[in-house]
């Protein structure tokens, strides 16, 4: 099996980590770094997970971020010194979405081995091994009037860097990542904006929409009401991007009015990446499943999340990292538990951010990672 995970302390801290390792040249991780010692003020909290990420690259020698997530409590409060202490060359998105174990930050990292990062000149973050260039960009945000308007710029904004990379929206963007400041409020208009968008790109149920969470998060700035992250893949084929439905747990999502899909998976010549996207406890008519139960959703959110991995032949042994949303804070500890019950040593963080319906009370968002030999498309 290419898969191992480990569990490493540090001085206040401790990350779970994911190794994908198929004896060729790219091994990928993927960690999920807590601080252990909650009572700390934020900013030795803050010490803590930026000296475990340098000491778990010391332990990982070869690897480079791609991509991070600082998931943080208060980001009026703590967003600056984020920037300010980490310079790490990569994608680096910064959101309030509370760690619910008490702590004040956590960080999400996937890091890779033997590929070559930079700076494409359209700004996106790019990383590079043979035939492709993989675009990541986060925080990205404005100021416009509203939040329909701030996705529709921001969206307008992310199709010109494609454009100036080779790129479309249709056929290379592969995950988007929406944060809404006040979902309940402001979630309609990232919609509007999102269908009417994806629309003028030939973006249809007829064709495909692409996978995306939609979730509550806020940037340091009150007055952003719609931060996006996203991430596509320059030299892709078409015949190797797979759309997941499992019709027997799911609907469309356009049934109900929005644009995205339950999961995309990309096949390589020695491995298949899957995203699954923001999952809640719904059924294929589009229904909440069980309201006011969170023991119920979540395990019916499992099971949702579940199907799409078998439809891309993946099992939950294959998840490398889970990120989990609550609505309630009082619900922790309860989740928590199931949570450790049935992975009790899967990289995955669970923070405060409501989902886009309020009778949803959790959502789950994933990624995995499979290796297959598929000779008739380049190795990743």
């Amino acid at each position: 099996m290419p898969q191992n995970l480990s569990h490493i302390s540090f001085e206040n801290a401790c990350a779970d980590i994911f190794c994908f390792d198929n004896g060729t040249e790219v091994k990928e991780y993927q960690a999920i770094i807590h601080v252990c010692q909650h009572k700390l003020p934020y900013v030795q909290q803050l010490e803590a997970v930026m000296n475990a990420y340098s000491q778990l690259l010391e332990s990982l020698p070869g690897t480079q971020a791609v991509f991070k997530r600082y998931f943080l409590s208060d980001a009026a409060n703590q967003a600056d010194d984020v920037i300010l202490a980490d310079i790490t060359d990569c994608a680096k998105s910064i959101i309030e979405q509370a760690p619910l174990d008490g702590t004040k930050i956590a960080l999400w990292v996937y890091l890779m081995t033997n590929v070559q990062t930079g700076i494409g000149k359209s700004g996106l973050y790019e990383v590079r091994h043979g035939n492709f260039r993989h675009l990541w960009n986060a925080s990205a945000h404005n100021m416009a009037a509203n939040s329909e308007y701030q996705t529709r710029l921001l969206f307008n904004e992310y199709n010109m860097q494609l454009i100036e990379e080779g790129c479309t929206l249709e056929a290379n963007c592969i995950r988007t990542w929406l944060f809404v400041n006040d979902i309940d409020l402001n979630y309609g208009g990232v919609v509007r904006a999102r269908n009417q968008f994806f629309f003028t790109q030939g973006l249809t149920v007829n064709t495909h929409f692409i996978a995306s969470t939609g979730i509550g998060g806020r940037q340091m700035d009150p007055n952003v009401l719609t931060q996006m992250d996203n991430y596509a893949i320059a030299g892709i084929q078409k015949e190797q991007i797979h759309y997941l439905y499992a019709p027997t747990h799911l609907n469309r999502t356009s049934d109900y009015g929005v644009s995205f899909e339950r999961g995309t998976y990309i096949d390589y010549a020695d491995r298949r990446h899957v995203l699954i996207s923001g999952t809640a406890s719904i059924n294929n008519k589009g229904e909440v499943m069980y309201p006011k139960d969170i023991i119920r959703q979540t395990h019916r959110m499992w099971e949702n999340v579940e199907a799409l991995l078998k439809e891309a032949e993946c099992t939950y042994d294959d998840v490398s990292e889970m990120v989990v949303y609550l609505r309630d804070v009082a619900d922790y500890e309860l989740v928590s538990d199931l949570f450790k019950e049935r992975f009790p040593e899967k990289p995955y963080v669970i923070v405060q951010a409501p989902v886009c319906r309020p009778g949803w009370l959790i959502e789950m968002e994933c990624m995995a990672v499979k290796a297959i030999s598929a000779p008739e498309f380049p190795t990743f």
